[in-house]
């Protein structure tokens, strides 16, 4: 009888030959088009971030004045309104006069209960001039998160920078499921918060030689997020983290193509909640591709 690890060799074997890309022209032009969206994606969601202030409980003062608990960049009027923190999730929005803050193109002048960016399709997005902002969640805190197109972070944003594309690090892993049903773990993030995601099992592949398991949080349905370090971590590639989605195929089988491991938002922008590696994401094999490590990282806020 074969035994259980010889068995997996060779569903992960035969696997491997079916989930083959093409030729190597169109599995290059493939990563590419991936890197092209991942970049356009990250823009637009993260290189504008401008700005991540905790509430306090009650009342949080909102405007370019120094002395504000929110403090908008200087084309803001000095005083725009009151963020107020009811209990430990209820954010309500009052604002200071009319006319001053808009929601959706019409003039916020009336108390407003907001939606965080945990919400779909997604939060109540508050606009003074050019800028945004919008409740946060982040553990159990709360903050208000900006977002100013023409700030800072978003001018001195130095580009994405990635290794040559390899089809060695495109791995064909085995997924196998927990005994117990799916439960939710606590992932700590670099604010000193703890995200929760829901786990269902891990990975297993075959890497020069060694066994390789890797825990994958599942985001929806057949879709796995991998949080890791590896050998390149803090040289070439960044400390803290990288990520990776991988699809759950019907046979039990993944692809884990590291050509799309990718920085985490937290390696150029300080106004990021980031998760970190789990224990068993903490890899010592070397996996020199993906993107590389950002040349600036930023100074992160103290949680």
């Amino acid at each position: 009888m074969m035994s259980r690890s010889a068995l997996l060799m060779l569903v992960v074997l035969v696997a491997s030959a079916c989930g083959k890309p093409g030729s190597s022209g169109e599995y290059v032009k493939q990563i590419e088009a991936w890197r092209a969206k991942h970049e356009a994606d990250y823009r637009k969601e993260y290189v504008g971030l401008a700005g991540l202030f905790f509430l306090k409980p009650g009342p949080n003062k909102a405007g370019s004045a120094a002395g504000n608990d929110v403090v908008l960049p200087p084309s803001a009027p000095g005083e725009v309104g009151t963020f107020l923190l009811d209990g430990a999730n209820n954010v309500r929005f009052e604002p200071g006069a009319p006319g001053l803050v808009t929601l959706n193109g019409k003039s916020v002048d009336q108390p407003i209960d907001l939606k965080s960016d945990a919400a779909k399709p997604g939060p109540d997005e508050l606009t003074v001039g050019s800028v945004a902002m919008w409740v946060h969640p982040s553990g159990d805190r709360r903050a208000i998160r900006l977002r100013d197109e023409q700030g800072e972070m978003a001018r001195s944003f130095a580009g994405f920078h990635w290794f040559p594309i390899d089809p060695k690090y495109r791995i064909v892993a085995k997924f196998t499921k927990d005994t117990e049903p799916p439960r939710q773990v606590k992932v700590p993030t670099l604010t000193g918060d703890y995200a929760t995601y829901t786990t269902e099992g891990t990975v297993e592949f075959q890497f020069e030689g060694q066994t390789i398991h890797m825990r994958p949080m599942t985001t929806r349905p057949k879709r796995l997020f991998l949080i890791f370090r590896d050998g390149t971590s803090g040289h070439e590639t960044y400390a803290a983290a990288r990520f990776l989605y991988a699809d759950l195929n019907d046979d039990g089988t993944t692809v884990l193509d590291f050509n799309e491991a990718y920085n985490p938002p937290c390696s150029f922008n300080a106004y990021t909640t980031c998760p970190l590696p789990p224990p068993e994401n903490r890899l010592s094999i070397r996996l020199p591709v993906g993107e590389k490590d950002y040349p600036n990282h930023p100074a992160h806020l103290t949680p």
